[in-house]
């Protein structure tokens, strides 16, 4: 690993250095987000150790200039959506809220997709109720259910976005053919795929979306895995530029394409900092290239 000291810096609204994106079209978000998973307890269940500092984390956030925050019911389940209320609410007008459904969680680290639209209707009516709004900015479908026809999960969510309480709707872990049979039932703002600078198996999905102008919100995104070893192309350039290979990870990210919305999630202050903080990096041609040609 590299040995550079994380660059840090105490500018507000750092974050605002990541440029915007037109979410829907009516929506301008910060590019560099923050995403609530962590803010939970092992398994992504319960309580976090540190609640306290969970809510420090969440407040924090509006200081360094991040106004996209990614959630979900299954967080918890509700355990980030209670701590995202109790730091942030009344929100900003400026905050986007995106969230999702669609998972049922039967205990830690167990998630069953549920596509079902009586079950999608309820867990946007209880997103409404814990997050404190009358309507969701983004809701996104967490999964495809496989047991239930794709054209039923959209088509409820579409019903609750004609009745005021879905702004915009999005898709998670999907295939381009998936986006394009979703998209002839309700327009899709959004995907949510696993992508970082180590894994791009959702390189043509990411194409699929600049190409039609669809958020990508790649979720993992600070992975660096054998990419961060020593000698490592990452490594080097994460020299040169005094910042850690996680940071450069996001930089890589930011500037892969102008529709990538990186949310990376951490559950302390100092490392929201850092992280936000690769808002300000700027790659050099030869450098985003070197690290694009390693992880190829």
């Amino acid at each position: 690993m590299s040995d550079a000291t994380p660059v840090i810096t105490t500018q507000p609204a750092v974050a605002k250095a990541s440029g915007t994106f037109r979410l829907g079209g009516d929506l301008t978000v910060t590019r560099l987000g923050y995403g609530t998973m962590q803010l939970t307890g092992p398994g992504v269940w319960g309580d976090p150790a540190d609640p306290d500092e969970a809510v420090r984390v969440l407040r924090r956030t509006a200081e360094l200039g991040i106004d996209f925050i990614d959630t979900a019911d299954a967080y918890g389940p509700f355990t980030a959506d209670l701590l995202l209320r109790k730091a942030l609410h009344p929100y900003a007008d400026d905050l986007v809220i995106a969230t999702k459904a669609g998972f049922a969680r039967t205990g830690p680290a167990q998630w069953v997709p549920i596509g079902r639209p009586e079950y999608l209707r309820q867990q946007v009516e209880l997103s409404l109720r814990n997050l404190g709004v009358e309507r969701l900015d983004l809701l996104q479908l967490h999964r495809i259910d496989p047991k239930v026809p794709l054209a039923e999960q959209l088509g409820e969510l579409a019903a609750l976005q004609s009745e005021g309480k879905i702004r915009h709707i999005g898709l998670s872990e999907v295939s381009v053919a998936q986006i394009e049979e979703a998209s002839a039932v309700a327009t899709i703002v959004s995907v949510q795929n696993r992508f970082n600078l180590a894994d791009r198996a959702s390189e043509d999905v990411l194409d699929h979306c600049e190409a039609h102008g669809i958020a990508f919100i790649p979720w993992f995104p600070l992975a660096t895995g054998a990419l961060a070893g020593p000698d490592s192309p990452l490594t080097r350039i994460a020299a040169e530029q005094g910042a850690t290979p996680s940071q450069l990870a996001l930089a890589w990210l930011l500037r892969r394409s102008p529709v990538m919305l990186p949310i990376p999630g951490t559950s302390s202050v100092s490392h929201l900092d850092e992280n936000t903080a690769a808002a300000g990096i700027e790659l050099t041609d030869a450098q985003f290239h070197a690290l694009e040609a390693a992880a190829g």
